[in-house]
């Protein structure tokens, strides 16, 4: 039993596949490297080059490796970034899933775990978020990855595809040395970036209708969130039904002022963060209720925020090696 991971030599993907491994599965990977690192890869695990629009690709690969499932993570994934770049967007997550199902079809392949997102909720006005808070997305991101969950849930309507979509909140921290986040995006790689080239971390926007003033997120860790995949891919090779879509988070928020100043602790760093102007498409707050994922994919928090903070500043020693910094 070999399963495929699209997008598997960036951050989160590169986790899932360690993780295959450690629980005896076959694993094959195929990313164009846009985002993602060559040697996230272990060397024994078959990798193919190659852009996830490229369906004469992932059909070859599909068939020649007898791949029984896909994790599906290949795309763009930056919330604010899609705002400015929604044809770039859309043109990797929706139609590179659309090109991705029919490939699975042809190959029969018929389980999928698809990489979803907290984005597809949008602004949401609860405390907590369900799998059935309404979907409304406020980014061209968030709209991309709902409509590529509704192309999955349509094709397993029309071809019997076992799936489920595992909507993430903020994906932090490292489940081994070597793989860390690289994002030019994301909250701990700036912030590890910005303090080891000397200059203040920033937070973009502090005039939220939160109690600091910054957003509030739901931060977990990524070999927690890589854990889960790993099951829900046992569960649908065994044939349990799955729900159409699980939130992964924590139930509990913290403001990205806290999670900074803990990082910032970690790194035994003494900067006072700047503040800079809002992102587009940035809700105040968004923490997932977790007992869908609980019940079905033994979900659970693992890690503390400090500990999060402690193994990204641990795994991100290549920055170090590079210069960047002290």
């Amino acid at each position: 039993m070999t399963w495929l991971v699209t997008g598997g030599a960036g951050y989160i993907g590169s986790h899932i596949v360690r993780v295959f491994r450690e629980r005896g599965i076959g694993v094959v990977v195929i990313d164009d490297l846009s985002s993602g690192h060559r040697d996230f890869v272990p060397e024994d695990v078959p990798f193919v080059e190659a852009n996830i629009l490229d369906g004469a690709v992932l059909a070859r690969t599909l068939r020649e490796h007898e791949i029984v499932g896909v994790v599906h993570l290949a795309g763009f994934k930056y919330a604010g970034e899609s705002v400015p770049r929604p044809l770039h967007t859309y043109e990797q997550n929706v139609e590179g899933t659309r090109v991705l199902l029919p490939a699975m079809q042809d190959a029969q392949v018929g389980l999928c775990v698809f990489s979803s997102s907290a984005a597809v909720y949008g602004i949401p006005d609860v405390d907590l978020v369900t799998e059935a808070t309404p979907l409304l997305p406020a980014s061209p991101y968030g709209e991309s990855k709902l409509i590529a969950e509704w192309l999955i849930r349509d094709q397993a309507v029309a071809a019997g595809l076992a799936h489920t979509s595992l909507r993430y909140f903020n994906v932090v921290g490292s489940g081994y040395p070597d793989l860390y986040d690289s994002s030019p995006h994301n909250l701990f790689p700036l912030a590890i970036s910005a303090i080891l080239e000397g200059r203040a971390p920033r937070i973009n926007g502090d005039d939220y209708p939160t109690p600091d003033g910054t957003c509030v997120r739901d931060y977990v860790h990524v070999q927690d969130l890589a854990f889960s995949h790993v099951i829900a891919a046992e569960k649908l090779m065994a044939g349990v039904p799955l729900q159409p879509a699980y939130n992964l988070g924590s139930g509990q928020g913290q403001s990205v002022r806290e999670v900074l100043d803990t990082l910032l602790s970690v790194m035994g760093a003494e900067f006072s963060p700047r503040i800079g102007a809002r992102r587009p498409g940035d809700p105040p707050r968004i923490v997932a209720n977790q007992d869908l994922a609980a019940a079905d994919l033994q979900w659970e928090m693992r890690h503390s925020v400090e500990e999060m903070a402690r193994s990204a500043w641990y795994a991100a020693k290549p920055l170090r090696a590079l210069g960047r910094g002290h």
